[in-house]
């Protein structure tokens, strides 16, 4: 497995319309889609950057990943996300390395990508995802 670029990068943000309004008027970049990722208790909006997507993630649910994160570490980046051609090959491969998984079978983000998360105990600290369509 080898992943073929950074997909996104995912920016844990209190609020989603004050952090668009950021990314819109001072860096000039267009958000192109928002959407509720109910299971994961999130609210989402995107912008294309190149090759790159910025996804801010505002929690839908204090109790909820984000919600938690922004809690205990405030506003920032939360994770990055690598584009791979088969997700649960990339898990599997991951883990056959000794890599802790979050997710032992791929799930359904935001965008419909196909997504699982490696620990970030086993990742020098950085929450990392892997995703294809």
């Amino acid at each position: 497995m080898k992943p073929t670029h950074i997909e996104h990068l995912g920016i844990a943000v209190k609020n989603l319309e004050e952090s668009i309004k950021y990314y819109e008027e001072v860096l000039g970049l267009e958000c192109y889609n928002i959407e509720e990722v109910k299971d994961q208790k999130v609210r989402t909006a995107f912008f294309k950057l190149g090759d790159t997507k910025i996804e801010l993630l505002e929690s839908t649910d204090p109790e909820g990943p984000i919600g938690k994160f922004v809690e205990k570490r405030g506003e920032g980046i939360h994770h990055i996300a690598f584009a791979v051609e088969d997700t649960q090959k990339a898990l599997d491969d991951a883990a056959a390395k000794g890599i802790q998984l979050i997710d032992k079978a791929p799930r359904k983000g935001a965008e419909n990508l196909n997504i699982g998360f490696l620990h970030p105990k086993s990742t020098h600290g950085v929450l990392t995802e892997f995703c294809c369509k």
